[in-house]
């Protein structure tokens, strides 16, 4: 067997040594990758981190260490090798009426909380649902993706002086056209750095990175929320915990499969669950706001600057923290136009457009395109993925069992085919069996007519559930109150398990 063959038996490989902080040492263009790849990213955060302070409503300040220690915390301890965790919208989204209500210290403890919740969710296994997401659902959180980050554009292009315009699509063209010439140095950070000179050298009056709001001037300190000890205080947080818990954890799972897929490796989603509890918890821990990880910043870092290792996303918080501390006056000048063209491309990257094509359309189900549009609507409306990917995963599995139930059938066979005695009738049942296919099962046979003994033929059919042992029940009562007696044949194992131990106790008749 070849060694490519054997390649795809087996798997992708595991990302685990290949993404270790050894591995972005192995040559100095890897290290060199993984370094400027940060540095990028960190750029990124800044702006995105002040955004989600503001949806929270909290000093920009919290969002920042949160974007720092996330950072920092889940390169050591996550399962997802160069994927960038840290203050998220979504996160942001939940916890914000926690401040709104209850101030910034009930905040502090639903973060430790939310954290407490994902690595109990990590260890429990939770990971492991992620087989049900279905690939079309996949698609449609991956597009609502690319939308969210391109609209999310929109409001620093309205109202902004025509300086903006030229600058951003500059901004595009060097990000397009500079890999043409090398990819030694990423091309969005060529872009900040040549726009950043530009706006400086020309005085040109733009929207800067500092506009967004005050830069820290000091390192994190821990911070032990002043909250009461009570059932209270955990009836006011704990609804607020499990749901940053559940839409973090689904977010990064999420993330986390997009970046195997992209670079063609698996990793740990259990860790990276319990990994992102962990996280959240030290982020509590400092005052931060809490989050999970962030698809956009994942994008820059794997698929436009090509980082693979932890390296590069612990040099992304790292390098935040020196570039707002240490550079805070520096980082202050850069103008949004350039990160707005960053983010552009990172979106359009992002968007499967294979999965829009006619000829795709054309070829695909209509159940799969409904279950991608229902996604991509509910996010886009929402401006939440864990939303969308709950509403496309309900609509999936309804859409599914609605096309399985029709699958199931009941035939009567002639007295040749049963080849048994001429006074008993056969009834060969083929096809799944379960709540939706078996609800109408009790209407397929005729109880009037049929002669003294009835034989259910299960030799082609499975039970799957109560419901399904609740039908022939009620088939075999009917048969009784006309003095017919019923035998169940061709059982697999497993069906005759599931109606030993349910038939005759769910009920007479239902």
């Amino acid at each position: 067997m070849t060694e490519r063959s054997a390649r795809s038996v087996a798997g992708p490989p595991e990302a685990g040594s290949e993404g270790s902080f050894r591995a972005a040492f192995s040559s100095a263009r890897r290290l060199r990758t993984e370094v400027l790849a940060g540095l990028v990213v960190a750029v990124a955060l800044i702006p995105e981190a002040i955004a989600f302070s503001i949806i929270a409503g909290v000093d920009p300040r919290i969002g920042l260490f949160a974007a720092f220690t996330m950072a920092v915390t889940i390169s050591f301890v996550g399962g997802r090798p160069a994927m960038i965790s840290a203050a998220t919208g979504a996160v942001a989204l939940v916890v914000a009426p926690v401040v709104r209500d209850h101030g910034l210290d009930h905040l502090v403890a639903t973060v430790i909380l939310g954290g407490i919740l994902q690595v109990v969710l990590g260890l429990l296994g939770v990971a492991r649902l992620m087989r049900f997401i279905p690939r079309s659902v996949m698609v449609g959180f991956v597009n609502a993706l690319a939308i969210l980050i391109l609209t999310s554009q929109v409001p620093h292009l309205v109202g902004v002086p025509w300086a903006v315009y030229p600058l951003v699509a500059a901004g595009i063209a060097l990000i397009v056209l500079f890999p043409r010439l090398t990819r030694v140095v990423p091309a969005p950070l060529v872009a900040i750095v040549l726009l950043t000179l530009v706006t400086v050298g020309a005085s040109l009056a733009v929207p800067t990175v500092g506009d967004e709001g005050a830069l820290p001037d000091s390192l994190p300190t821990l911070f032990l929320p002043d909250v009461p000890p009570t059932l209270d205080t955990l009836r006011i947080i704990a609804p607020y915990a499990l749901a940053m818990a559940l839409v973090g954890l689904i977010e990064s799972m999420l993330t986390a499969k997009l970046v195997d897929d992209i670079t063609d490796s698996r990793s740990n989603k259990t860790r990276e669950s319990w990994g992102q509890g962990v996280a959240n918890v030290v982020t509590g821990l400092f005052g931060g706001m809490g989050g999970c990880a962030m698809i956009g910043q994942t994008m820059i870092n794997v698929k436009v600057s090509g980082a693979r290792t932890r390296l590069s996303t612990f040099l992304a918080g790292a390098f935040l923290l020196v570039l707002v501390v240490g550079l805070g006056d520096v980082v202050a000048i850069i103008p949004m136009a350039a990160l707005v063209a960053v983010m552009i491309m990172v979106s359009v990257g992002t968007f499967d457009w294979h999965s829009v094509r006619p000829s795709t359309l054309r070829r695909m189900p209509l159940s799969e395109t409904a279950v991608m549009l229902a996604t991509v609507a509910v996010t886009v409306a929402t401006h939440n993925l864990a939303y969308g990917v709950v509403v496309g995963v309900v609509v999936a599995a309804v859409l599914f069992v609605r096309r399985v139930a029709h699958l199931t059938t009941v035939t009567r066979l002639d007295a040749d085919e049963a080849a048994g005695d001429p006074g008993e009738r056969v009834y060969a049942v083929v096809g799944e069996l379960f709540f939706a296919s078996s609800n109408d099962l009790v209407y397929q046979f005729d109880y009037v007519r049929d002669p003294g003994r009835v034989v259910i033929d299960l030799t082609d059919a499975h039970v799957w559930d109560a419901s399904t042992v609740a039908a022939l029940d009620a088939v075999q009562h009917r048969y009784a109150e006309h003095g017919t007696t019923v035998e169940f044949r061709g059982l697999n194992a497993d069906s005759a398990r599931r109606l030993e131990r349910l038939a005759g106790r769910l009920g007479a008749g239902h």
